[in-house]
């Protein structure tokens, strides 16, 4: 699929709809559980997908200005009512938006909570519940925690109203117009789960953190305040940034680099004696500027790592999964995407990063070809052939999960099907 095949499907938001400007709207006072920027305010944007059928939530989060959007979906139910897959920061913003969906469609019946390891979704799902008291809470199997294994009631799922997504489907409240297939690899201590969903009347694939796509563009979200794209489209801690779309558009590239490869190839690190006497020399010292500090150098390669990256916005397995977590089980995963390849979907939604990729079954089902033994070329719509992720771009997951094995804190990889 070319680049415009794979533009966004998203709507205009209707006028019914629409962000708060009141910083008080945005307060997440539980921010202290999982530390992430943007911390205690979290905007939300809602954006309408398919028309009166399914909507996004948006907000924000990350390390050191490192941001990526993280999502909420909103489904309506046929029977009248809403379905909620993997919930986000229940803002007074945010539960406004939502309500001002129950007045025109209906309660939140179902909440859907679709990995057990994601702890920045997890975390938002009592609380988002406990607004929305109606709604019964289904969990994706084998919930952990960590350092403590404690029961989801202590937190704050409410008891009576949670419930493990059901092994036969035919139990499901909601299968007439959803399928769900449940990844769940045993990692000995933990799992890694992730339940996808299909909306069969609007074609739609909803994951979590298995496959997604990096657009080109910031997304609209972090444009809210643009501070974070700005900081990391400079080449050096001396440099007062312009604050241009090209500019924004550098910044988010870069942090598509950083958050997908966490050390890409392109990236080099500034010693110490160099970092702080370059933050001496910083136009900005602030506690928002970090003092000054930017330890960053980009070589002039680092725009060719990025297009390999988004791959002109085909869907692919984040490099933290193919090399950490899925390799543990390569036959149950190539299992489970087989299952979902026979579904009948055109977009895929997922949690983080582009918020609609369309895309075919084949198309989902290529993305975990790095599982095979002998993975055949694959090639788009359009007859291109879709080439894999860099392998000097990977050399730093590889090392960590390397040193990993070797601490035996993670197991040696299984052999490839």
């Amino acid at each position: 699929m070319n680049a415009q095949g794979r533009k966004s499907g998203v709507q205009t938001q209707g006028q019914w709809m629409h962000q708060s400007s009141n910083p008080k709207d945005w307060s997440w006072k539980f921010w202290p559980a999982v530390p992430l920027y943007p911390y205690s305010k979290r905007r939300t944007l809602c954006r309408e997908i398919v028309k009166d059928t399914i909507w996004t939530f948006d907000q924000l989060h990350g390390i050191l200005y490192t941001i990526v959007p993280i999502r909420m979906t909103v489904v309506k139910l046929e029977i009248g009512g809403l379905l909620v897959y993997a919930p986000v920061a229940p803002t007074l913003e945010c539960v406004r938006l939502v309500n001002e969906l129950v007045i025109k469609h209906g309660d939140v019946k179902y909440i859907i909570l679709p990995t057990s390891s994601g702890l920045e979704h997890k975390v938002f799902v009592g609380p988002f519940a406990r607004h929305f008291s109606q709604a019964q809470v289904f969990v994706a199997p084998h919930q952990w925690s960590f350092p403590l294994n404690l029961p989801l009631h202590w937190l704050g799922f409410p008891q009576e109203r949670t419930q493990v997504l059901p092994e036969n489907k035919s139990l499901a409240p909601f299968i007439d117009e959803f399928d769900y297939e449940v990844l769940d690899i045993n990692l000995g201590r933990g799992a890694f789960t992730e339940v996808a969903f299909l909306h069969k009347r609007s074609h739609t694939l909803l994951v979590t953190d298995s496959v997604l796509s990096v657009p080109e563009d910031p997304p609209e979200i972090t444009q809210f305040d643009p501070y974070p794209l700005l900081f990391h489209a400079r080449d050096n801690a001396l440099e007062i940034i312009e604050d241009s779309q090209a500019n924004r558009r550098k910044g988010w590239q870069r942090i598509s680099l950083f958050a997908i490869y966490f050390c890409p190839s392109a990236l080099e690190i500034t010693k110490p004696g160099q970092m702080f006497s370059d933050a001496l020399k910083a136009p900005q010292h602030s506690l928002k500027a970090y003092f000054g500090l930017f330890p960053f150098r980009w070589q002039d390669n680092w725009k060719q790592s990025f297009d390999a990256l988004r791959g002109d916005g085909r869907p692919f397995v984040a490099p933290i999964l193919q090399i950490l977590i899925l390799p543990q089980a390569p036959r149950q995963v190539l299992n489970w995407a087989d299952n979902i390849a026979k579904w009948d979907f055109q977009q895929i939604i997922s949690c983080h990063f582009d918020s609609v990729t369309e895309a075919s079954p084949r198309q989902f089902r290529q993305a975990f070809t790095f599982l095979e033994k002998q993975p055949s070329m694959s090639e788009d719509s359009s007859g291109s052939t879709i080439q894999p992720l860099l392998e000097k771009d990977l050399k730093f997951i590889r090392e960590l999960e390397a040193d990993l094995v070797r601490r035996g804190i993670a197991t040696p990889v299984k052999e490839k099907v």
